[in-house]
């Protein structure tokens, strides 16, 4: 793979190593002796997963993948609040994410948490936006937003290894922290209590803040705002472990736009502040690759997919490499951003019949030529 030398990767350098890639390349198959990713990623202190929604463990041949492939989870949206706490107040629905929970400590294969705070209205219970907080609404924001997290964290303890304490609350476009239904009361300080309250109850578990900026041209006010959230976590003694970076590379913005100088300064920065990274939700969006040739395209992917992991895992301070579903059936940009083509999009390591793609070696190389941690 070629190494990381240019500010912004080459539209053009990009589309002739895959065409390069393709000519040779043919879908690798599983020998008795291949090594599982997970494997791999921990030759290296690393761990490899993914997410796993209801419709993915309803399919025993995605738990038999992940079985293999993987030693951690993290549910797709079992855990965020409109599933766990949707009816009103008082009322609580663990089942859904209990089900995961059971099936992959029966299997070691640990589970992050995700989220305890997603920051975005859209995202958020109808009951709670129309919540009256009363005559003193930061005492009422303020208890129930602690009571939220304490009854999640006490009920999981540490069966949970880490936490998406507050997910996605900058604004891409201002680079601002979003208004919802706990910072129009609270301000910045809903933010402070999310991490307060957690810490309180999970006193040993990673506590993250995750986001979906990214290295593509476009993304420059999103990644200015996370670095000065950060900064104010820092300043603020807020108890925050890692940055959650959730790595849908290519969603919404030029594949091969990556600004491989301005994403090292970021990540500089971010483990300047003594921060963990982690790669949250990972998947190459191949919906803006103009051909429709099969080969080439997962060249192209997998080329690109390469030279973010060898940027990201050059940290030691990357501790962990999730898909945001696989194989590429399962994976949420098949609605989210279909091609104008109408052919499937193939973003992850395996294809709808379960075979590894060229990106599953790419993530297999990059795991082998990572530094140890």
């Amino acid at each position: 793979m070629p190494k990381i030398r240019d500010a912004k990767l080459s539209r053009r350098a990009a589309l002739t190593l895959g065409a390069a890639a393709a000519a040779s390349t043919a879908l690798p198959a599983f020998a008795d002796t291949t090594p599982a990713l997970k494997d791999l990623a921990a030759a290296k202190g690393l761990r490899f997963g993914t997410a796993i929604g209801a419709k993915m463990f309803a399919d025993p041949k995605v738990r038999d993948l992940i079985i293999r492939e993987c030693d951690i989870i993290v549910p797709e949206n079992e855990l965020k609040m409109y599933v766990t706490h949707n009816d009103n107040a008082t009322g609580y629905n663990f089942k859904p994410a209990d089900d995961l929970l059971a099936w992959a400590s029966a299997n070691h294969i640990a589970m992050r948490g995700h989220n305890l705070f997603w920051a975005r209205d859209e995202f958020t219970p109808k009951w709670l936006k129309e919540y009256d907080f009363g005559s003193k609404p930061k005492v009422a924001a303020e208890k129930l937003l602690r009571d939220y997290i304490a009854t999640v964290a006490n009920y999981y303890g540490d069966r949970l290894t880490s936490w998406d304490v507050v997910n996605e609350t900058i604004d891409p476009k201002t680079g601002e922290v979003r208004d919802n239904a706990f910072s129009r009361v609270l301000g910045m300080d809903a933010l402070r209590i999310a991490y307060e309250a957690t810490r309180e109850h999970l006193p040993k578990t990673q506590l993250v803040y995750n986001d979906y900026m990214s290295w593509e041209a476009g993304n420059e006010a999103h990644r200015k705002g996370v670095l000065k959230l950060l900064h104010w976590f820092r300043d603020n003694h807020v108890p925050i472990d890692a940055l959650g970076v959730q790595s849908h590379i290519g969603n919404g913005f030029d594949l091969m736009g990556g600004q491989v100088n301005q994403w090292k300064d970021f990540l500089d920065e971010v483990v300047s502040l003594d921060l963990d990274l982690l790669i949250t939700e990972f998947d190459v969006d191949d919906q803006t690759i103009p051909t429709g040739d099969i080969a080439q395209r997962d060249a192209i992917v997998a080329t690109v997919g390469r030279i973010y992991l060898d940027q990201m895992l050059s940290y030691t301070q990357t501790k962990d490499v999730l898909f945001w579903g696989m194989p590429d059936s399962y994976n949420w940009l098949q609605e989210f951003t279909p091609r104008k083509d109408g052919l499937p999009l193939r973003p992850t390591p395996f294809d709808a019949d379960f075979k590894p793609k060229p990106l599953y070696d790419a993530v297999a190389a990059a795991f082998k030529t990572a530094p140890t941690r």
